[in-house]
């Protein structure tokens, strides 16, 4: 440890502006202006794992954005860990919000700023770096694979494609995964849970053109209106929702484990404070913990349509757009859950419209089991790094491509995040603080350590 601390002092500065250059580039993936971005942001991957001491890495092509995969093998008979992140992004809007330039990193407060500087550019990069550290000191435990995808923040469509033609090649004993967060800097935790995740666009529409509102309203549906009228359907009084058998196969968890759950550190006020709320909202019988780890949900995402310029102009649109993403828990299968929603929203329109639902894209929950080699070797790490053991504990947020590794190349991952729920990933003001980054470059070899020594046994 004493080795790693000084390389990381000596160091600090050069990871810092690797970093950077990385979040520099604006990866967005949902953007087809930013294709280009998506292709130099890859080959700055490649150059930053081949200085890093890779034996080889490729930037290689798939039915949508490249991955950059690489690896280090130093003998065929150690356990192999496969390396997983991305290295897309989120759009930055709403601009105006953000206190500094999105792609343009500051450090303040000895806090990272930029988009991406959590999600997941900052926390793949500790892998990078914590592999590094390892090469040099030519104590690296495992043999390493490195596997970066540009997809992740639109699903992973052309991920799934490209594990099933290189299954040889991905093949590993575990999955190690940095794109989750911890409870607090000073409670580590370790997630063993991820919900599924449905995702749709719907439209309504009305007459064949916007129409003057005093001529015609009141005359013909509006499909704001219906819109609107619609989506409050979706749930009832207690926030549950209403779509036919949508709970059928939800998992139920037992009440120990609910008491387990309920053991973990949380304070209700500060969730609140933190969040700019007076009180929290959700389905009838369960704490805001399992509300966002045990049980499924729906949300608008999105809704658009009519008039938005300054100013008045009484029309009644043609038109009404929305995007619904529903979480979803083990055993719910987001292609069936999806065609139930499609089902039961259009027999909620009235006569009057028309309503189209397109399905974006979806994936599975995923659970990791405590007992899992990999999972305690994770356990030991953090608990020699932060001096007390992780928590347990299931997110809200969704990796669908990890349910997906499990399914195509029949590996498991182990979610170690570094991440604070006051890095405001996908949201203005993206952050990431640097003692959780250098934290995160300290755990990782502890963790190859303590694996390697695991699967000896």
């Amino acid at each position: 440890m004493d080795k790693l601390n000084q390389y990381i002092d000596r160091n600090r500065e050069r990871f810092i502006e690797e970093l950077f250059s990385l979040l520099r580039i604006p990866s967005i993936s949902s953007d087809s202006n930013h294709k280009t971005d998506m292709l130099l942001c890859a080959e700055r991957w490649k150059e930053l794992l081949l200085e890093a001491g890779v034996d080889k890495c490729e930037v290689m092509s798939t039915e949508g954005n490249p991955v950059v995969y690489a690896e280090k093998i130093i003998d065929n008979n150690l356990p192999t860990v496969l390396v997983y992140g991305h290295y897309d992004v989120m759009p930055t809007d709403p601009d105006e919000l953000w206190k500094t330039s999105p792609f343009e990193p500051v450090i303040t407060n000895d806090i990272i700023w930029g988009r991406g500087a959590d999600d997941d550019k900052g926390q793949s990069f500790m892998h990078a770096k914590a592999f590094e550290f390892m090469m040099r000191e030519n104590c690296l435990p495992c043999n390493v694979k490195f596997m970066l995808e540009g997809e992740e923040e639109i699903g992973s469509e052309s991920l799934y494609g490209f594990c099933e033609k290189n299954k040889q090649m991905l093949a590993a004993d575990v999955i190690l995964v940095s794109d989750t967060s911890m409870l607090a800097s000073n409670i580590p935790s370790i997630t063993t849970g991820l919900r599924g995740l449905g995702y749709v666009e719907v439209k309504v529409t009305g007459a064949n053109r916007d129409l003057h509102s005093g001529l015609y309203g009141g005359a013909v549906a509006n499909p704001i209106n219906v819109l609107c009228q619609m989506i409050a359907k979706l749930t009832d009084d207690k926030n549950h929702i209403t779509i036919p058998d949508f709970y059928k196969e939800v998992l139920i968890i037992s009440e120990e484990e609910r008491k387990l759950m309920s053991q973990a550190p949380f304070s209700l006020e500060n969730y609140k404070n933190e969040l700019g709320i007076n009180d929290i909202h959700g389905e009838e019988g369960y704490s805001t913990i399992e509300r966002v780890g045990i049980r499924p949900s729906l949300d608008v995402c999105g809704i658009w349509g009519g008039y938005q310029g300054e100013g008045a102009k009484t029309v009644i649109p043609s038109e009404a757009f929305a995007k619904i993403s529903f979480r979803l828990v083990p055993h719910q299968d987001f292609n069936i859950i999806t065609e139930r929603f499609i089902n039961y929203f259009k027999s909620l329109a009235p006569s009057g419209v028309k309503v189209e639902v397109t399905p974006l894209h979806g994936g599975y929950a995923y659970v990791c089991p405590i007992d899992f080699p990999a999972y305690i070797a994770a356990e030991k790490a953090y608990t020699s790094i932060y001096g007390k053991r992780p928590v347990p504990t299931r997110s809200g947020g969704s990796i669908p491509i990890i349910a997906g590794f499990e399914k195509i190349l029949g590996i498991k991952s182990v979610l170690m995040g570094f991440g604070l729920s006051t890095d405001a990933i996908h949201s203005p003001n993206e952050n990431y603080p640097l003692e959780q980054f250098f934290n995160g470059i300290r755990t990782i070899p502890l963790f190859y350590k303590e694996f390697a020594e695991i699967m000896k046994k």
